[in-house]
């Protein structure tokens, strides 16, 4: 993964939209310490851009999610947009926020994901986490709004890409996922979600 083509923020203060698929790194250092990353419209995966730890998914935030980025990492974080994104990234903490750290949950949510015993159970703990925290019911299916490469969902549940494609063609297979070509969306069935570990 390059560094290369990413914006810098030279301007914290003015929103930032960026468009599906792109990404920007947040630099700690031209940022105070009291403020914080705020998601105004989208979905965004945040992500270390350390070398040893390149990639690595830190939380997914959604509309309102607020998130401090002064105590990540010294090299700052990577913000990538799975649905059009805009953010203001030197937002005031909210007080309802204070207290509340979406990496640490989210790390944790992950986690416990991570620490089930085989790949298809943490590939369906990822998908009902992702549903019920980003996604929505339509219908008869449950979408999210943005996919995954298959390489992602094998870094999040702990599995090669080869493992990740091999899990999704069967669940296609069965017709509990759905993934229509051109459509950036994702369906999933609901009992697929509600059956899967670590949802009550």
């Amino acid at each position: 993964m390059s560094f290369r083509n990413r914006n810098h923020l030279e301007t914290p203060s003015s929103a930032v939209r960026m468009t599906t698929g792109q990404s920007v790194l947040i630099d700690p250092s031209s940022r105070r310490a009291d403020t914080c990353l705020e998601v105004l419209d989208g979905i965004a995966r945040v992500y270390c851009p350390c070398e040893e730890t390149e990639g690595m998914t830190l939380a997914f935030l959604q509309s309102g999610d607020q998130l401090r980025t002064d105590r990540l990492c010294s090299e700052g974080v990577c913000v990538e947009a799975l649905t059009p994104l805009c953010f203001i990234s030197d937002a005031e903490i909210s007080t309802e926020a204070a207290g509340y750290d979406s990496v640490n949950e989210w790390t944790l949510q992950l986690l416990r994901i991570r620490h089930l015993g085989n790949a298809e159970q943490r590939l369906q703990a990822l998908f009902a986490l992702l549903v019920n925290r980003l996604g929505r019911r339509c219908g008869d299916w449950c979408k999210l709004p943005f996919r995954l490469t298959h390489e992602r969902i094998g870094e999040l549940i702990g599995s090669t890409r080869v493992t990740s494609t091999r899990l999704i063609s069967r669940l296609r297979t069965a017709d509990l996922l759905k993934a229509p070509s051109g459509d950036p969306t994702l369906s999933l069935s609901p009992e697929f979600i509600e059956t899967a570990p670590l949802t009550s």
